[in-house]
């Protein structure tokens, strides 16, 4: 929890402001019961109506400046809190937004969810309360401990067995329900992943008719999450009953023993009151301190979920004095001797990969399901860093770039169409912010998602709902394409991003692209041989290795893979 402590700096002074404002408040709470046993002993015993005016006027001030420094508090640590958690929130954004590949592997989104929310809630909960309380609980205790041994030392020893009653009962909880803490904030992220692949697979879900399968993998996640929270939920509740008999025991011993006092005239009334709020007020800080102790391990477990969070450095950095890019080599990307395995696994994906793709050729990937086609494309933009060998864009290998000068220089469509929410035209200018309505236009045209988009009630200001949800699979696929476009770059890569096309739109669509990428360097991945056999170069991967490499009619004589896929692919057509 130290480790966030540095989000408080920026509001010391509010933090100053409200601990100054909790001492006047308690001072408050202090200095009442003593003017109203001055009142009760000096003025209506004696019948002295000026003591009773004028103590009762002073009571009225005191009150009020309770009041008015107890609205200063809540207004101060609301404002810190709220403040505080927004902090956080952008770091643990910025932190995600760093993130690379690998880290993604390393947490699942419905724990980054969590951690933003839930855990981020959790630790405003603690700011929220902990300024109002962890000054003000141990001064008032204190204070009041102090008061009410002025008041009546002889009563001291039931003030030792209340507060030692309420320690008890405090350490007894906090032993039970500490452990718990930590399952319920993985249990919460257990509920978010199933919910988030039960919205995101919907589809899938009512197709193979297994909502019944579903609603017990759901059930499961959220009883077991209940079931964690019912028994922390009852630990908790069995403090306020025991507190609050703790708390009539008290003052009902308070009453006999300084009823029993005030008999033999060893008290007066007034104090015996004043006592009474001062072993209340006692007790409600340690009710107060228990609250805290109860909230401060939870939050510190929210805490160490959000600092690691914040704290893991992305394994894909800047370098300390970043290369530029040589301009006469722009556009060039270099293999050499390439191998690529992911982070814990125990074999490469990727051996020995080497190739050169350069300006003005296509060069295309192809070779069966899980032969490492997508990974190596992920290495040129840094998606990933290679285990060994090197990867130059530019003439300069891609770990001495910048990795937004790097990223600039790519224009990346990925294997799944990503659309975010907002209009057809924010979506497309992703790719080049300033594109004006006319470069937007002309990569949409280039990209075959013209023709769909001016059918559009709205055109290019038509909404994108969450994921693109509104869009055919082939749509989404033009759209990214149009991103990629409109960017201009010196690189292009297409991780398959043509499998949702009927083959008419991808020849068209191949076609248009010819004069945009005249002077650019092509990757395309693709399962297809229609969509690569015009390819200048063409590389079969099986195992993560290249098996073969030429022009489509190179590899139908020399490459046993490439002919075989080849020919089940036209096979089939004729068939057809």
């Amino acid at each position: 929890m130290l480790k966030l402590a540095r989000f408080l700096k920026p509001y010391a002074l509010l933090v100053l402001l409200s601990v100054v404002f909790l001492f006047v408040q308690a001072f408050s709470e202090l200095y009442l019961p003593a003017l109203m046993a001055d009142i009760v002993d000096s003025g209506i015993r004696n019948g002295n109506r000026a003591v009773i005016l004028a103590t009762g006027g002073r009571m009225l001030v005191v009150a009020f400046g309770g009041v008015l420094a107890a609205g200063i508090v809540g207004f101060c640590s609301s404002r810190v809190a709220a403040g505080v958690t927004r902090d956080i929130r952008r770091a643990v954004f910025a932190s995600v937004e760093d993130f690379s590949s690998a880290e993604f592997d390393r947490f699942s989104t419905a724990s980054l969810i969590t951690r933003t929310t839930n855990d981020v809630t959790q630790l405003q909960h603690l700011v929220l309360m902990g300024m109002r309380m962890l000054f003000f609980a141990p001064v008032m205790g204190i204070g009041s401990i102090v008061m009410a041994v002025r008041t009546g030392a002889s009563m001291s020893w039931i003030l030792v067995i209340a507060v030692f009653a309420v320690i008890v009962l405090i350490a007894g909880v906090f032993r039970i329900a500490m452990p718990k803490f930590r399952i319920v904030q993985k249990l919460v992220d257990r509920l978010n992943l199933v919910s988030r692949e039960h919205l995101s697979g919907l589809m899938v879900i009512r197709a193979f008719r297994t909502e019944q399968f579903e609603t017990e993998r759901f059930a499961k996640a959220n009883n077991d999450l209940t079931a964690v929270n019912l028994f922390v939920n009852r630990v908790l509740t069995i403090m306020m009953p025991t507190m609050t008999l703790v708390m009539n025991g008290v003052g009902l011993l308070i009453i006999w023993i300084g009823a029993q006092h005030i008999a033999a005239s060893a008290m007066q009334v007034g104090d015996m009151m004043a006592y009474l709020q001062y072993a209340m007020h006692a007790i409600m800080s340690f009710l107060m301190l228990s609250v805290m102790f109860i909230m401060i391990p939870r939050s510190a477990v929210s805490a160490d979920r959000i600092a690691e969070v914040i704290d893991t450095s992305s394994s894909i950095r800047d370098p300390a004095a970043p290369r530029e890019m040589r301009k006469d080599l722009a556009g060039v990307v270099e293999f050499r001797s390439v191998s690529f395995r992911y982070p814990g696994a125990d074999e490469d994906v990727l051996s020995d990969i080497s190739f050169t793709a350069r300006p003005g050729t296509t060069t295309a990937l192809i070779g069966p399901t899980g032969c490492g086609k997508s990974t190596l494309v992920h290495l040129v933009p840094r998606f990933y860093d290679v285990t060994s060998g090197s990867i130059l864009v530019s003439g300069v290998d891609v770990r001495e770039l910048a990795q937004k000068e790097l990223r600039q220089a790519i224009g990346f469509v990925p294997q799944k169409a990503v659309l975010r929410t907002g209009t057809v035209a924010d979506n497309i200018r992703a790719g080049k912010p300033d594109a004006s309505d006319r470069e937007t236009a002309d990569a949409a045209r280039i990209a075959q998602a013209a023709g769909f988009i001016e059918k559009m009630e709205e055109g290019y200001a038509s909404p994108v709902s969450e994921g693109g949800a509104n869009f055919s699979g082939g749509q989404k696929q033009r759209l990214s394409i149009a991103r990629a476009v409109v960017k201009k770059p010196s690189v292009y890569i297409f991780d398959d991003s043509f499998s949702a096309l009927d083959a008419a739109t991808d020849a068209k669509l191949r076609t248009a692209l010819d004069p945009v990428t005249e002077h650019a360097t092509v990757i395309v991945v693709s399962q297809r041989i229609h969509t690569i056999m015009h390819a200048d170069s063409i590389l079969v991967l099986d195992n993560g290795r290249i098996v073969g490499s030429g022009t489509h009619d190179e590899l139908l004589e020399t490459c046993g893979l490439y002919r075989e896929i080849a020919s089940s692919q036209l096979a089939m057509e004729v068939s057809e």
